[in-house]
């Protein structure tokens, strides 16, 4: 039962975030957003839900019940959640899962971007967590977490690149 309660935990928020994401994406690219080049985002949108899923399925071949790593996971996830929609209210209808800088666009500075340079990037690396942590996925959600680490490095270079930020 655990494995079919973490698919829904995992997938159903993700559906209508792509949802939202495919809403801003068509606005933003009629008032002029443009997609930099070199962004990771075709293998980010295969690797981000096989990263809820594997570790799900290891828990699942394990057959792991309920333990405090699930309540763990529970509170790492929530928390994770909390602050990728505090990120996405933040920015609104510029928020998509793919780099698109509208003209004129800086950026932001205000809601958790105030203390974080990339609170989305956080939340998705906490949710992955948290996920991993309930399946109780000991090889896999460690690798899943790090792989998609290593993507939004990736990423970020490309948005900061978009974006014309400069490091200190």
């Amino acid at each position: 039962m655990l494995p079919i309660v973490l698919l829904a935990i995992a997938f159903v928020p993700m559906v209508f975030e792509a949802q939202r994401s495919k809403r801003h994406d068509r606005a933003l690219r009629a008032a002029g957003a443009v997609e930099p080049h070199g962004d990771v985002y075709a293998i980010m949108q295969v690797a981000y839900p096989l990263c809820f899923l594997v570790p799900i399925v290891e828990g699942a071949v394990r057959g792991r019940g309920l333990s405090a790593f699930v309540i763990g996971g529970s509170l790492v996830f929530a928390l994770a959640k909390a602050l990728k929609y505090w990120a996405i209210a933040t920015l609104g209808p510029r928020w998509t899962f793919r780099v698109l800088v509208p003209p004129s666009s800086r950026r932001t500075v205000s809601g958790p971007y105030r203390f974080l340079r990339h609170p989305n990037y956080v939340a998705v690396l906490g949710e992955l967590a948290g996920i991993a942590l309930m399946a109780q996925a000991p090889v896999t959600g460690p690798l899943a977490l790090t792989f998609f680490a290593a993507l939004m490095l990736l990423r970020i270079r490309v948005e900061e690149r978009a974006l014309g930020v400069r490091r200190g």
